[in-house]
């Protein structure tokens, strides 16, 4: 519950006092009262807006009682500046607001001009434009004004209320008076919430789309009269914002503008609180970022919730039907959020994920890239997500996202992993094909150009397994800084799946690289392992090695794969690597390159008892054997 703590200035005798009183007493009273009353505290049953709590503090303007003014200006969230007459409204400007200023308080003023009884109300508008229009241009701080008497009790609650409003639906975040335009920052908040309140993404609030928001802003319906209205109120002040079809974006900006105009700034923060906005403009951090954690060798992964949001989010925004977002459709999209995820550019997005033949996203890649990134980062996802206006009952983006089962690093029976994106290390040497085969995983045509890989690499795309199921397969080549990345034990060990060991069968220096790299980084061999000879397609040639491909991998034990997969990125099989890649990640059991463990261990000791039994009874019969020759000898 707020607490909105009001401290009541301005000079002796213009009614600070008989203003609380009135309040508080809904009268006035006649007779003398102390000269600083007691603080007051009004709960929120009294009628606050907001469940508010409300405290107000009366003061004294005598130069005696100036460090106690001070303290309490220092405490407070907004102040209540009264005056009576042209000496204390000359004050206003000459003492009290440069006064506040060198306090360093940075809070809104409510102007009051008290004892309003004594003034004529045919001069009311006159002393508004002569007195108050030229304070409040000259003193940015000053929230409104309003005009008061203690006495007859008018516009008493009135002014407390615009106290209480300019703390809780403060009018200097999102307004310019001087300018008369809405701030930069309310503006792209507004903006937001328009594009996510159009939902058919046609640039314009229809009926239902503003029936839409008028329930989920002000939990009411809006009826077609007030609907009319607000049309015709948009269109005679900007032509073509407003007609049949429905309300544009300048539109929805101009009705905003007018309502901060007439006072009515808190109808503009009830929507920008119902879309998450703080009172710095900004998004809320707990929705933005909520608590989510992935346990050790567990993986994030996108919810059947969050696979719908997306596809829906696709099928939006593709306005040409196409089947793939275009330049100015993937602008349209992220125009909500701060833009392509940066993890999207440092990736090189689009060309990391399935695109048509005019180089457009396809659902296919759009739904592979955010696998990926919902793997890679969570927390981006989320991000992206209520940046994107992802709702769920609970109001919280989690629901897009669910946990997979931690995947266990053991060197015996490893169980079957139960998740639908993994992510595959390339290694191998210079120029043995990792690359094309990144992109013959695109579907990119091949080149004979060489070009080599500096930065680090994805390709993401969906696999077919037997049996039909799909799920999504991340490809990484790290380029230059794959030494960097080895040496980052933990890094590698936690999130890869699957490390494919590449080489050219063509080059006979090609091979060599791959036991070197497992002998200087051992722990490779917990990471399940898919040995591929890429270039079958050239002459295959012996490699300048220890042990040839196909004798190294037969002596690393239990290795069910057998031989390294001899393919080209020329031939269509190729895709079926990429079926056996996610499958070594799925089964981890039937493509573990590992040290015998204590049974196979038990089994071959059992093996070498029988072999040296054979053994000796074939030395003893050769003994027999000569020793029976020389005495017949």
């Amino acid at each position: 519950m707020a607490t909105v703590r009001i401290c009541v200035c301005g000079d002796e005798g213009c009614g600070k006092s008989s203003l609380i009183t009135s309040l508080v007493k809904d009268t006035f009273i006649s007779n003398r009262i102390q000269a600083v009353l007691p603080q007051i505290t009004i709960p929120p049953t009294l009628g606050t807006p907001e469940n508010v709590t409300t405290t107000i503090v009366d003061t004294s303007a005598l130069p005696q009682d100036r460090a106690n003014l001070a303290r309490e200006l220092r405490r407070s969230n907004v102040i209540l500046l009264v005056y009576s007459d042209p000496y204390s409204y000359e004050r206003v400007a000459l003492f009290w607001l440069p006064y506040f200023r060198s306090l360093g308080v940075n809070l809104p003023v409510i102007l009051c001009a008290n004892k309003s009884d004594l003034v004529s109300s045919s001069t009311s508008a006159q002393i508004m434009e002569e007195e108050m229009l030229p304070v409040m241009s000259e003193f940015k701080e000053i929230d409104s004004c309003i005009r008061t008497s203690a006495r007859e009790h008018h516009n008493v609650n009135e002014a407390f209320f615009l106290c209480q409003k300019a703390v809780t639906h403060p009018i200097a975040p999102l307004f310019d008076a001087k300018e008369s335009t809405l701030k930069p920052a309310a503006v792209a908040a507004l903006l937001r919430i328009f594009y996510l309140s159009d939902k058919d993404k046609d640039g314009l609030l229809n009926d239902k789309e503003m029936q839409d928001f008028q329930l989920k802003c002000f939990d009411k319906n809006l009826s077609p009269e007030d609907l009319q209205h607000i049309k015709h109120t948009i269109e005679h002040h900007l032509h073509g914002a407003a007609s049949d079809r429905g309300i544009t974006s300048q539109g929805f900006l101009l009705l905003n503008k007018l309502y901060a105009e007439k006072g009515r700034h808190e109808t503009i923060w009830v929507m920008l609180r119902t879309f998450q906005y703080t009172d710095s403009l900004s998004l809320q951090e707990s929705f933005l970022h909520p608590k989510f954690d992935v346990p050790e060798f567990a993986s994030a992964e996108l919810s059947p919730a969050g696979y719908r949001f997306l596809v829906d989010l696709f099928l939006t925004s593709d306005r040409d039907n196409d089947g793939g977002l275009r330049d100015e459709e993937l602008a349209s999209l992220f125009a909500p959020t701060p833009g392509i995820p940066q993890l999207w550019v440092d990736n090189n997005f689009p060309s990391c994920t399935v695109r048509n033949d005019a180089g457009h996203v396809t659902l296919q890649g759009w739904l592979a890239q955010w696998s990926m990134t919902t793997f890679t980062s969570p927390k981006t996802t989320l991000e992206y997500l209520a940046y994107l206006g992802f709702e769920s009952p609970d109001r919280s983006t989690t629901a897009a996202l669910k946990l997979t089962k931690p995947r266990k690093r053991r060197r015996t029976r490893p169980a079957r992993v139960s998740r639908n994106v993994l992510l595959a290390h390339v290694l191998g040497a210079p120029q043995s094909g990792k690359s094309a085969l990144l992109d013959a995983f695109l579907a990119r045509p091949f080149s004979n150009l060489y070009l080599p890989t500096i930065q680090p690499r994805v390709a993401v795309n969906t696999v077919e397994l037997p049996g039909g199921r799909q799920c999504y397969l991340i490809l990484k080549e790290q380029g230059e800084s794959e030494a960097a990345v080895l040496d980052n034990k933990s890094k590698l060990l936690d999130q890869c799946d699957v490390i494919v060991y590449a080489y050219d069968s063509s080059d006979p220096d090609s091979f060599a690289y791959i036991p070197n790299i497992r002998k200087m980084y051992p722990y490779l061999e917990d990471i399940p392992a898919v040995y591929v000879a890429l270039k079958a397609d050239l002459d295959r040639t012996t490699q300048r090695a220890e042990f040839q491909p196909d004798e190294y991998t037969a002596s690393i034990q239990r290795m069910p794969q057998g031989p390294p997969i001899s393919t080209s990125v020329t031939w269509p099989s190729i895709q079926d690597l990429f079926a056996v890649i996610s499958e070594a990640g799925l089964d981890p059991a039937t493509a573990y390159p590992r040290p015998l463990d204590d049974d196979d261990g038990g089994e071959l000791m059992r093996y070498g008892l029988v072999l040296a039994a054979v053994v000796c009874a074939g030395a003893a019969a050769v003994v027999i054997w000569r020793r029976s020759t020389l005495s017949t000898g």
